[in-house]
């Protein structure tokens, strides 16, 4: 089967339009979330991380469209954009698929006022998939992956297994949701939020902080010859634990799996991990449900960490951004630390990175979980060029 390679990456978040832009941020410490007081979005103040309206105006402004997209729509154009730019893969051809990741998609077409302004269709998952494919003139039908908070690590799976199966030689993988009204009001009845910027395996956590953005991998069956070093998808694992509707499985089942079924694609065993980047959502059952599936795998021992800290949970972008860092992670070979942890307030032993630290990253480990017992985990590995596997 062949090999599946990442070949060009991109992040836009509260934290900047680029993948370099981002990791900069993080790797200084800096936070997206922030108090916003704005009765669009909730009926009361709420810490969120939001992409910026200038900013994203200003780069929509170079990009060459005749119709009017969407915020969600315009944000995953610019991401795909600036992922293609850095490389030479043709979108235009049958060789060449879209997936798309997202939870809620154009959701904010509900609230009053903006749902004249596109056709009612527009809010349907398909209808913006065909936009986005119709943009970039991709000859095939997109896939759409919307499975709760996994949707991202999900994608990649699946646009992995099309890569190793050789139905297409390059598949571009894009995330993406926006905030709105409707999907914090939904998350507020949960009463799941937190009052400040979530801290994540913190004794002191109290809930998740959302946050909107998109992302993009490219992955292609051809590695980068031009770079020094390659990363690659070994691995992928998605199973249901079928425990709730909203909660997880408190033995950690679902997670457990999904690790035990990468490991098992990528013919690894849980002491090959460098690194794992958890889902980290910093609610009392999502932290600890995790930190029993990586104890049940003897996982304790290895750095971890959430990046739900700087950027919140984006959810069907989430999977796909938090990849991004974590590649950019091995790629510098450096652990970001997992902000708002200070006091371990998980029931196992678990590695959560404090401080920023150098360590050789050769595979690494990404999880998510979501609603409705759904659970993914994916496995990535460095190639130096000239290597022989």
């Amino acid at each position: 089967m062949n090999k599946v390679y990442i070949v060009a990456d991109n992040i836009i978040s509260s934290l900047g339009f680029s993948s370099e832009e981002n990791y900069n941020n993080l790797v200084c410490g800096n936070c997206g979330i922030n108090i916003v007081d704005d009765q669009n979005l909730s009926v009361e103040p709420v810490p969120v991380s939001l992409v910026k309206n200038q900013r994203l105006a200003e780069e929509w402004s170079v990009v060459p469209a005749i119709e009017d997209y969407t915020r969600f729509e315009q944000l995953l154009i610019i991401s795909v954009k600036k992922t293609l730019a850095q490389t030479n893969v043709n979108v235009k051809d049958r060789s060449t698929l879209i997936v798309i990741s997202t939870t809620k998609g154009n959701i904010d077409l509900i609230d009053p006022g903006k749902s004249d302004l596109f056709p009612k269709e527009r809010i349907h998952l398909w209808s913006a998939a065909s936009v986005i494919n119709q943009y970039f003139e991709n000859p095939n039908d997109p896939v759409i992956l919307s499975n709760a908070c996994i949707s991202g690590v999900m994608a990649l799976n699946i646009a992995a297994d099309f890569i190793r199966m050789g139905k297409y030689e390059n598949v571009i993988v894009a995330g993406a949701d926006v905030l709105s009204k409707f999907i914090i009001s939904g998350f507020q009845s949960f009463m799941s939020l937190s009052s400040a910027a979530c801290r994540p395996f913190d004794k002191k956590r109290s809930g998740l902080t959302l946050g909107e953005g998109a992302g993009c991998i490219i992955l292609s069956s051809s590695a980068n010859k031009n770079e020094r070093m390659n990363i690659t998808i070994e691995g992928g694992g998605s199973h249901n634990d079928a425990n709730h509707i909203s909660g997880p499985s408190r033995e950690g089942e679902g997670a457990y799996l999904s690790i035990k079924s990468a490991l098992k694609e990528a013919v690894l065993t849980s002491g090959d991990i460098d690194y794992i980047s958890a889902h980290g959502t910093a609610t009392p059952y999502n932290d600890e449900m995790e930190s029993v599936a990586l104890d049940r795998h003897g996982l304790n021992n290895i750095p971890v960490n959430s990046y739900k800290g700087f950027w919140g949970h984006t959810l069907g972008a989430a999977g796909i951004i938090e990849s991004v860092a974590a590649i950019l992670s091995m790629r510098k070979n450096i652990l970001i630390p997992s902000v708002g942890y200070e006091e371990h307030g998980v029931s196992k032993e678990l590695n959560v990175i404090k401080r920023i630290a150098e360590k050789n990253l050769n595979y690494v480990l990404k999880i998510a979980s979501g609603f409705g017992g759904n659970n993914g985990a994916i496995i990535f590995k460095k190639y130096l060029n000239g290597d022989n596997d």
